[in-house]
C-alpha cells in the first residue's frame, strides 16, 4: 500500500477545517458556492482547501500566466459531485483497495450507489454545475480531473497534480 494513502486515510479521520481554512473560502467562493461546497463532509472540504492551497503556492511560484482565482475556485468545486452521495471514509477505504486490488474493474459496478460516486463525481459536479454560468474550460477542469488519459492541458496537469498529492 502506498504510504500517500495511509497519509490521506489519517488526514480524513483528523483534519477540521479552522478560521484560516473558512476565511479561504470565503475569499473564493460565492453564496451559492459555499452552499455547495458547505454540503461535502468535512473531510472533503479540507481536501478540497489543501488542494486549493497547493494550486495557489504553483500560481505564486509559476512564471507561467495562470488564472489563480479560476484555478482555486475549481479547485474547492472539483470533488462538488459528492454531495450527491456521501461516502465516509471507511467506504472510501475499501473502495481503494477494492479498486486497487480489481485494477479498475470493480468500476463495473457502478450501479450500486457507493462504486457510483466513488467514479463518477466528476461527471456528477459538472452536471451540478453545467447550467451556473461557468465557462466551458472552468466546466471541463472539474469533468475530467480524473480522466488521466488527457496530457495535454496545463490547468488540468495541475489541478490532477494537487489533487493526488492530497
Amino acid at each position: 500500500m502506498n504510504m500517500y494513502r495511509v497519509k490521506q486515510f489519517y488526514q480524513c479521520m483528523t483534519d477540521k477545517m479552522n478560521n484560516k481554512d473558512k476565511s479561504f473560502v470565503k475569499k473564493y467562493l460565492n453564496d451559492y458556492e459555499s452552499n455547495l461546497f458547505n454540503k461535502l463532509s468535512i473531510d472533503e472540504q479540507k481536501h478540497s482547501v489543501r488542494v486549493a492551497y497547493d494550486i495557489d503556492q504553483i500560481c505564486k511560484d509559476s512564471k507561467e500566466n495562470l488564472d489563480k482565482n479560476k484555478l482555486i475556485k475549481v479547485a474547492l468545486l472539483h470533488d462538488i459531485g459528492k454531495v450527491t452521495y456521501k461516502l465516509n471514509v471507511v467506504d472510501k477505504s475499501i473502495l481503494v483497495i477494492l479498486d486497487g486490488l480489481s485494477k479498475g474493474k470493480i468500476k463495473r459496478y457502478s450501479s450500486l450507489k457507493k462504486i457510483d460516486a466513488y467514479y463518477n463525481h466528476a461527471e456528477k459536479g459538472y452536471c451540478i454545475l453545467k447550467n451556473k454560468g461557468y465557462d466551458e474550460s472552468f466546466l471541463y477542469l472539474i469533468k475530467n480531473h480524473h480522466n488521466k488519459s488527457i496530457i495535454e492541458n496545463k490547468e488540468l496537469n495541475i489541478l490532477r497534480f494537487c489533487d493526488d498529492k492530497n
